[in-house]
């Protein structure tokens, strides 16, 4: 199993482990409960060195970006970051992913953990492309809180807006900054070296940033009604089922084109939905839903709010909920509980 360069320091910080993507890697510190609280009322940092990353370059790669990527990557300009997603002919997330553009031939492609071989391996595919592999010789940390942007000003003098980028150096190594995140909140997302990357994490342990691990890192991304590839969103989900659209951009050619073309001439077949349960109870990965329409389901993502302290979720409905329906039903433990229909982020 692969390590982050930052193991032996949150071995130090007293850090729980799991297996994500291949990684061992901090699940939790403190507990997760804290760690999400900091988040949302200060700041947090995580290692999230595991999430994919590799540089694409060369007189090819824009158009490789464009046949690929359901967004357009003209839509914005070099010093950017795009979210888009890499579809199946038929639609399908393959990936959802975010593209750093630094020059104008010069791109990061920084795809989920578990899709990284793959995704980078249908870029390597494409004509007149470079690659390199990003993964393994860097550190790469998100800090995360609605005090974070000032405490990394103070650290390291400047930082990148929201999805912006920065390329800056700090105790003479070079950063790369993006103001990007997944939890909801202002954040930077740092790639460094190893070496750096450690002291970076003394940095800002020192300022009295949390470190936090993947469960409130789950926990934040549920609350902000971010979703997760592999439980809310997969290869037989469509961007458009999923209330992705705003990333599709029909003015391109991509893969999977023809296929939402169609789904949007003859409608979804089905929606993701956002939900607070009206009773106790947590919903889980899943779990039956239904609506007073006739419409069911299943629950892709649920848990109990650390903000709200009631049961969130998101799932599936077919069809897809009508005007009049506000409520649904969720089966927990043999038992139907009553729930409402949200539009996310949850604690907002």
């Amino acid at each position: 199993m692969k390590r982050s360069p930052l193991h032996p320091r949150n071995v130090e910080l007293g850090a729980r482990f799991t297996d994500f993507g291949g990684w061992e890697m901090p699940v939790q510190y403190q507990s997760v409960l804290a760690e999400h609280r900091a988040v949302r009322v200060a700041a947090g940092f995580f290692d999230v060195t595991h999430l994919g990353r590799f540089e694409l370059t060369g007189p090819g790669a824009r158009d490789a970006l464009s046949r690929l990527l359901c967004n357009d990557i003209d839509r914005i300009s070099p010093g950017r970051c795009q979210y888009t997603m890499t579809l199946n002919p038929a639609g399908g997330i393959i990936d959802d992913l975010i593209v750093w553009w630094w020059d104008e031939n010069r791109f990061w492609v920084m795809p989920n953990a578990a899709n990284h071989q793959r995704v980078m391996a249908a870029f390597a595919a494409e004509p007149d492309t470079s690659i390199t592999d990003l993964q393994e010789g860097t550190a790469l940390i998100a800090v995360q809180g609605p005090e974070a942007p000032e405490i990394l000003t103070g650290l390291l003098g400047e930082t990148p807006t929201r999805m912006r980028l920065l390329h800056s150096t700090w105790g003479g190594a070079e950063l790369w900054m993006a103001g990007t995140g997944y939890t909801g909140e202002p954040g930077v997302e740092i790639c460094t070296d190893p070496e750096t990357g450690v002291m970076l994490v003394e940095a800002l342990l020192a300022a009295a940033v949390v470190p936090a691990g993947l469960g409130a890192r789950d926990t934040l991304r549920l609350e902000a009604g971010l979703t997760l590839w592999g439980e809310d969103i997969d290869e037989t989900t469509t961007p458009l089922e999923a209330g992705l659209g705003f990333a599709v951009s029909f003015g391109h050619d991509f893969i999977g084109k023809e296929a939402l073309v169609a789904q949007q001439e003859s409608g979804v077949p089905r929606s993701l939905i956002g939900f607070t349960l009206e009773e106790r109870g947590v919903p889980r990965h899943g779990y039956r839903m239904r609506a007073p329409s006739g419409g069911e389901g299943t629950v892709t993502s649920g848990n109990m709010s650390p903000m709200l302290g009631v049961g969130i979720g998101l799932g599936y409905l077919t069809p897809p909920p009508g005007e009049d329906d506000v409520t649904i039903e969720v089966e927990i433990r043999d038992r139907w509980v009553a729930a409402r229909i949200v539009d996310p982020p949850f604690h907002k």
